[in-house]
């Protein structure tokens, strides 16, 4: 039954521990019929613009929509593990709609919303995390293609995609932002090698090591500009980070909601455990923050539809940082509030932590979306830089 992904057999019933912790495929097969359901009834594309059939919504409507499913807790309708959600994320779909080729968005565009094609992100490296500008990874320019070589880590999806977005370096040097280009890469190429997949404070896994020994690609691999793949990185960490934000206050508020209805069932020494200040204290910090933050998250929202994101890009930061604190914090309270019930896997806590907690480090660690806030806030970068 479907309920055994989502009750206390969820990581177990999710993860294929003899096929290297990715995810089982009776696991997979639910959530393809999900997508299937919500596209049939008009949901799932709803964030894509009306020329590939959804319904022109914007990064405010998502935000909201985002936010308000994750507050519902875990189920199909949103299941924050994998970012499958009734309302479809689809940060790929609109990188190819802004920059692929009309022959790539052709071949790719329709069959990643209907999953007959998933591409994966290639950007981080075994010794290059955040700092992008420094990855080893190298395509050279030969005849006709590219021949790449390198590595990639924590490379998401590998379990099942079919093609690959590599960011490697074709000009310049090691810490120029310019002289990186992306590839599409298909997973079956020759020299393309997923030599595991890391097991994780969160299961089932889909975190690949990847090496490139070889590989060879067509001109027409080439996704975006040539020196500009950066540019393209931003394009996805923006559309992504701003919608994890919105699921990190909406999983946040429903970490309050349900510590404060059992503080009010609950009775310890004779009394309700919501008339002791002990417990009201740190739920009005948290609610109060969760307001703050989502606030923040649909103001930022609001102007990602409006002007050009990377003039806001602090904005998005501020967002991602705090929304993944604030969800981290209130789901370590209602652990609290619980009790013992709290830290086992009856109830959903712990799952929504170590969910969460990744995102404190993936897609640019808290310090790095400080370390950019700080960059505009001083003048080294953005629209304002001295």
């Amino acid at each position: 039954m479907p309920q055994r992904f989502f009750d206390h057999r969820r990581e177990f019933a999710r993860t294929d521990f003899e096929a290297g912790g990715t995810p089982r495929r009776e696991r997979e097969e639910l959530l393809r019929e999900m997508f299937r359901r919500a596209d049939r009834a008009g949901w799932l594309r709803y964030g894509l613009p009306k020329s590939v059939g959804g319904s022109d919504g914007r990064n405010l409507d998502m935000a909201v929509i985002r936010e308000h499913l994750a507050a519902k807790g875990l189920g199909l309708h949103n299941d924050l593990q994998n970012e499958s959600s009734v309302v479809g994320n689809f940060p790929f779909v609109h990188m190819f709609l802004a920059a692929g080729t009309p022959e790539q968005q052709s071949e790719f565009v329709e069959d990643m919303i209907t999953g007959r094609k998933r591409v994966a992100f290639g950007l981080t490296e075994p010794d290059h995390g955040s700092d992008a500008t420094w990855l080893e990874t190298t395509a050279v320019l030969d005849g006709d293609g590219w021949i790449l070589n390198g590595a990639k880590r924590f490379n998401s999806g590998l379990h099942s995609a079919t093609h690959d977005v590599i960011f490697a370096r074709t000009s310049g040097d090691g810490g120029d932002p310019r002289g990186i280009t992306a590839f599409i890469v298909p997973t079956d190429t020759p020299g393309f090698s997923v030599d595991f997949h890391w097991w994780t404070f969160n299961m089932p896994t889909d975190h690949a090591e990847v090496t490139l020994t070889d590989v060879r690609v067509p001109a027409t691999a080439v996704f975006g500009e040539v020196g500009k793949g950066l540019a393209l990185a931003q394009h996805f960490v923006h559309e992504n980070r701003i919608r994890q934000a919105a699921s990190g206050v909406g999983a946040a508020q429903y970490c309050i909601d349900r510590s404060v209805a059992y503080a009010r069932e609950r009775r310890t020494f004779g009394r309700p455990l919501a008339e002791l200040q002990a417990i009201q204290w740190p739920l009005v910090e948290l609610q109060t923050e969760a307001e703050l933050v989502r606030t923040l998250v649909r103001k930022t929202a609001w102007e990602l539809d409006r002007t050009d994101h990377m003039l806001i890009s602090d904005k998005v930061s501020m967002c991602n940082y705090r929304a993944n604190r604030l969800v981290c914090d209130a789901a370590d309270r209602a652990m609290q509030v619980h009790g013992g019930l709290g830290y086992t896997r009856h109830t959903p806590f712990e799952h929504i932590y170590r969910h969460h907690r990744r995102y404190r480090i993936t897609e640019g660690a808290e310090e790095i979306q400080m370390r950019k806030i700080a960059g505009y806030l001083f003048g080294f970068a953005g629209p304002n830089k001295r």
